[in-house]
């Protein structure tokens, strides 16, 4: 009933991490910070496919024993309780093998950083203005349920509401590899605010999520970002402070442009600027494995491609639907809500199978 080979590879995977153990613990690792913050995370990543392994071993022990106890044991009741737990380990043990083979796929790296989303207006004018808004606020509403926390960079608001752009931050464990499946283009049906006749109209905004680079991803020199500070202003071209508290962020090379004036100091502004230029020219890299994986799985879109059309808001009939894996919920206002997880949740049981089909 057990797979050996899959144990095998459990066993191996053992001395690896008693070697990193062993690495991390070594005083002289701390001298390269770059190394420490690497082997650490191999130290993560190795320890739930172990104990997985080890729930395994200690079923695959169990079974023999059971089939044993059937095969010597005269007492019925013995009989009848080993029969019980062969029925049950029948049952959980390949459950088990497939997360084991889940967890053996290496992962995406990037999946447990933090992540920069930004949500643009689209077609449609005002109403797709809007409509970025109410997408903010279906992500601030989840963000706030899983208790990750949310900073805005930037925003440009649109005259009739909403935002014609938003960037921001959201930071919190495993950030990125939950989001990543909003990238895409966000399509909504229904009759605009500025509608007076009441026709439905149709609209979009695009979605996408980086993840954010850490201070070991990319390495910056001072010499290639030229920094320029500007007064904060609020919608209308309103004034909202008097300093030069405002960032735009220039690197020369590249010709990537950042600003942060979410902040009133200067220096906040600045750092936060920074992170967000490292994240973008990560993620200048980071495209190139997107593109790559966007054409063997349907579930992400690269973000080269924020054409891709991946969701329809239909208010008139409180649907949406995920065009990715034919996904429906007739919820839409419990959804807008921040009620998100479940079409999240098939989602990544969709990209699990193309992962396993692909090692396959």
């Amino acid at each position: 009933m057990s797979d050996n080979s899959l144990i095998a590879k459990i066993d191996g995977l053992k001395s690896k991490f008693k070697s990193l153990q062993e690495q991390i613990a070594d005083p002289s690792l701390m001298n390269d910070m770059k190394k420490y913050v690497q082997l650490n995370k191999e130290y993560k990543e190795l320890e739930p496919i172990l104990e997985a392994g080890d729930k395994y071993k200690k079923m695959a022990e169990d079974y023999d024993s059971a089939k044993e106890i059937l095969q010597v044991e005269k007492d019925e009741e013995l009989r009848k309780m080993a029969k019980e737990e062969l029925a049950m380990l029948e049952e959980e043990m390949p459950k088990m093998e497939e997360k084991i083979k889940l967890l053996l796929i290496p992962a995406d790296p990037q999946d447990a950083k933090n992540a920069i989303v930004e949500i643009r207006g689209g077609t449609g004018g005002d109403e797709a203005s809007i409509f970025a808004g109410d997408l903010f606020r279906m992500y601030a509403k989840y963000a706030e349920k899983r208790g990750w926390k949310l900073e805005i960079t930037s925003q440009s608001e649109g005259a009739a509401g909403g935002y014609k752009e938003i960037i921001f931050k959201i930071k919190g464990e495993g950030v990125y590899g939950i989001l990543k499946y909003e990238s895409g283009v966000h399509r909504v049906q229904r009759v605009p605010q500025t509608e007076t006749q009441g026709r439905v109209h149709t609209s979009a905004a695009s979605v996408a999520v980086l993840p954010e680079a850490d201070e070991f991803d990319v390495e910056l020199n001072e010499k290639d970002i030229r920094k320029d500070t500007f007064c904060s202003s609020g919608p209308g071209g309103q004034s909202v402070n008097t300093t030069y508290s405002a960032i735009r962020l220039t690197h020369i090379p590249t010709g990537l442009v950042v600003q942060c004036q979410d902040e009133k100091s200067q220096l906040k502004n600045y750092d936060k600027a920074l992170q967000e230029l490292r994240t973008r020219l990560y993620n200048l890299e980071y495209e190139k494995y997107l593109n790559e994986i966007s054409a063997k799985r349907k579930t992400m879109v690269s973000t080269g491609d924020r054409s891709a059309k991946i969701r329809t808001y239909n208010y008139p009939q409180s649907r949406v639907t995920d065009h990715r894996i034919n996904w429906t919920t007739y919820n839409l206002p419990v959804f807008m809500d921040g009620e998100i997880q479940e079409v999240i949740d098939q989602l990544q049981i969709a990209e699990n199978a193309e992962r396993l089909k692909e090692s396959a």
